[in-house]
């Protein structure tokens, strides 16, 4: 009898199971069998003992056959609450089940660090030739813990992700691979120091080069939170996961331009969840994962016990492939581990494959990461080049990269070295005369009477320079070829800061021309149009563009969207939200990409961060700096989904391998700089400023309502507020940014820069 009344009890649980999937308990009469199954707990010892089996078992029966029918027919959004079931196993699961003799690094349960963040040195046991070998590995990850709130479902703090950070250092110096396991909504949304986007930029930059083997696991992907701990250099996902920009819920919002407070149509969160392609079959074939972990109907439980036998092979398997990839000598290793794939998926490969890499293989595996990141998304936009051309620009980037490295760091270096030498030669050799010579100087100085203490050394004399040099106009006050069509209106506007600093309203010929947008009183900034950058901050006519033939599309098919970028094309005469372009300052030759509201508010997708890697590139190939100028960005393009994700390890990784070779990336942030670029490719510059009056930070007031039930202040993101918190460098007012970029350009930098 106890066996029937365990058994009704998981008929029970499964029904409860089904109801949270479907969302609604009117699916395949689940209210009927729910109050089935309450009558019969209520009944269990009024009935006889055959007759309670018979029931039972029919109700399980009909149970089982709708769970089949739930499988076959799964949505996303089902995907997405079965992720979300407490039911689901977690990080620690996985670590109990799948690793042997873990600790917890940084503080366990809830006197850790972040206890949503969980970070563990684990072994893990393989089996080579028959026999058990015990291999070491850092495990980090999130941890939702069901029930457990101080976890925060998962969803991690900036010092958690910093925790995060720590360890793969830790596990770099070791020589140990890391798993990461990917279990978040998203991440924390705050600015206290280190801060949310901050520090994601961090841990990219910091996992583009961590000399070992990486490998993620995705079961809850949610856009920048996935990222901190997702760049690796093999991507699993389970079969019943999501991964996504945006949770289904944001989309729905934004796409229903739903008001606060209001709840939002569960027919449009439906939709928007299918538009996202967040599966992992989805993923898989947009190639932003690298293979699928089959799971049991449903997804997997705490005790589906082989289930975590499938995540230990898998992860070996992964593991060992990461690693063959990186040997000279390989190929029979690499087919063997190919065949026991075949054979037996739930078995893992019994190969002997050592995981620790010597310099040579480090260098490999770097490089394969970095081409793994480059070839991501190439078919999420348009604009590209045919074969011939592309063998033309091949050749031409060869050369031209062949010329500017014998230019720079052969002819440029001998010279350095030559006047190096010769600088040192005659240092010596002034010192050797002089002790030679200071005898017969001394007589010479008490026969002639000079006095002691003496200088013999003529006083310098400083002639000013001609009247006429005296009134020519100072090279880098800005440009003025252009002004704003803003300042064509005859009227006056308000400064905001007027209360506050008793400011004169401002007449607009005024304020958009002479005064540059700014307030003469309190410095206010008020916003300017791209184009004016493009005018007065560079010297004329240095400004030209490149890339422009790359345009954004709709890889993903989104319903509506094509007719929104036709809008954006029409209304800019550009394809993309990114212009990348050369330009001088001073006869100082930069590249720059900017990102602009105009198109799409200075949204990010895989057009875009094409051409950020590209000027990456070039910018590294000439030995030119970098300005990233952010007039706009509203984050990473909902409308591409993961597609336009992967563009924060992307171009965080051209951002690394540019600075590594001696590059000076500078960012400057303007206006509303938001979300997942300044999570990465922005946020991890050494060298960030802000336009006077800007706003930068990881998500907007709304979301942090939202996500964490707190109002914040209103200065919460202004760039002062950054400043005091150690985000950006300085505060440059827009009249001189010519001449503080030009300043930097010249106090910033490595010597490898051309100019140097």
């Amino acid at each position: 009898m106890n066996d029937l009344i365990k058994q009704l009890q998981d008929v029970d649980q499964r029904i409860g199971y089904l109801i949270h999937i479907k969302d609604t308990d009117s699916w395949g009469n689940l209210a009927t069998f729910r109050d089935k199954a309450d009558q019969l707990k209520q009944s269990v010892f009024d009935m006889d003992a055959e007759e309670f089996k018979i029931q039972v078992e029919q109700l399980d029966d009909a149970i089982r056959f709708l769970e089949e029918r739930c499988e076959e027919g799964l949505t996303a959004m089902e995907r997405v609450r079965i992720v979300r079931s407490p039911l689901r196993f977690s990080l620690k699961d996985i670590l109990e089940n799948v690793y042997e003799e873990y600790t917890e690094l940084g503080g366990e349960g809830e006197f850790n660090i972040d206890p949503a963040m969980v970070v563990a040195k684990a072994n893990i046991v393989r089996r080579i030739k028959k026999k058990p070998y015990t291999s070491p590995v850092m495990i980090i990850g999130q941890e939702v813990g069901h029930g457990e709130e101080f976890r925060n479902g998962g969803s991690c703090k900036p010092w958690g992700n910093e925790k995060a950070m720590r360890y793969m250092q830790v596990a770099e110096t070791e020589g140990i691979p890391i798993h990461f396991y990917i279990f978040t909504p998203g991440s924390y949304p705050v600015e206290e120091y280190p801060g949310a986007a901050q520090q994601i930029a961090r841990n990219l930059y910091t996992m583009t080069k961590l000399r070992v083997p990486m490998i993620s696991v995705i079961s809850e992907g949610g856009s920048g939170g996935a990222e901190a701990v997702g760049l690796s250099d093999f991507r699993i996902m389970f079969s019943h996961g999501y991964y996504s920009v945006i949770s289904p819920e944001g989309a729905a919002a934004i796409e229903g331009r739903v008001r606060e407070g209001r709840k939002v149509p569960p027919e449009l969160v439906e939709k928007c969840a299918h538009q996202l392609n967040i599966t992992a079959a989805d993923n898989l074939r947009l190639g932003t994962i690298d293979r699928v972990i089959q799971e049991p109907h449903l997804g997997a439980k705490t005790d589906d016990f082989n289930f975590f036998s499938r995540i230990r092979s898998e992860i070996i398997r992964a593991t060992d492939e990461v690693v063959l990839k990186t040997k000279s000598v390989r190929g029979f290793r690499s087919y063997e581990v190919k065949k026991k794939k075949a054979e037996n998926p739930e078995e893992a490969p019994q190969i002997d494959i050592p995981w620790d890499l010597n310099p040579k293989e480090t260098r490999r595996l770097l490089a394969q990461r970095s081409k793994k990141y480059r070839e991501m998304a190439l078919e999420g936009f348009g604009g590209h080049t045919m074969p011939a051309e592309n063998m033309f620009k091949s050749l031409y980037s060869t050369s031209e990269k062949f010329w500017y490295t014998f230019r720079y760091d052969v002819l440029k270096n001998q010279k350095k070295q030559v006047q190096k030498a010769i600088k040192e030669f005659s240092g010596e050799g002034t010192v050797l005369v002089k002790r030679l010579t200071s005898p017969f100087t001394s007589v010479y100085d008490k026969m002639f009477g000079k006095e002691e203490g003496k200088s013999t050394t003529k006083p310098l004399t400083i002639t000013p320079p001609p009247a006429a040099e005296t009134t020519t106009q100072d090279p880098l006050e800005l440009t003025d070829t252009y002004t704003s069509p803003l300042a064509n209106e005859d009227r006056t506007v308000t400064c905001p800061n007027s209360e506050k600093n008793g400011c004169q309203d401002l007449w607009i010929p005024d304020l958009y021309g002479e005064f540059c947008g700014v307030c003469a009183n309190c410095g206010h900034h008020f916003p300017l149009e791209y184009q004016w950058y493009l005018k007065n901050i560079f010297d004329p006519d240095s400004v030209r563009i490149f890339n422009n033939e790359i345009f954004s599309k709709n890889p993903l098919n989104y319903e509506g969207f094509d007719e929104r970028l036709q809008l954006a094309r029409s209304k800019t005469g550009m394809g993309t939200a990114n212009l990348t372009f050369y330009a001088k300052v001073r006869d100082i030759n930069l590249v720059v990409t900017m990102l602009y509201s105009d198109f799409r508010n200075g949204t990010v997708g895989s057009a875009e961060g094409e051409k950020f890697v590209q000027a990456c590139e070039i910018a590294k190939r000439k030995k030119r700096p970098l300005l990233a100028y952010v007039h706009t960005t509203g984050g990473i393009r909902i409308q591409e989904g993961t597609l336009g994700v992967i563009q924060m390890p992307k171009c965080t990784m051209a951002v690394r391998e540019y600075i590594d070779a001696g590059g000076l990336y500078i960012v400057v942030y303007d206006n509303n700089s938001y979300a997942g670029p300044v999570a990465s490719f922005l946020g991890c510059s050494p060298y960030q400023f802000a336009i006077r009056s800007c706003r930068i930070g990881f998500a907007g007031p709304r979301v942090i309502r939202e996500t964490t039930g707190t109002d914040i202040p209103p200065d919460y993101h202004k760039s002062r507020k950054a400043l005091t918190r150690g985000h950006i460098q300085g505060i440059w007012d827009r009249r001189d940014f010519r001449r503080n970029l030009y300043q930097a350009m010249q106090t910033m930098g490595s010597p490898s820069l051309y100019y140097r």
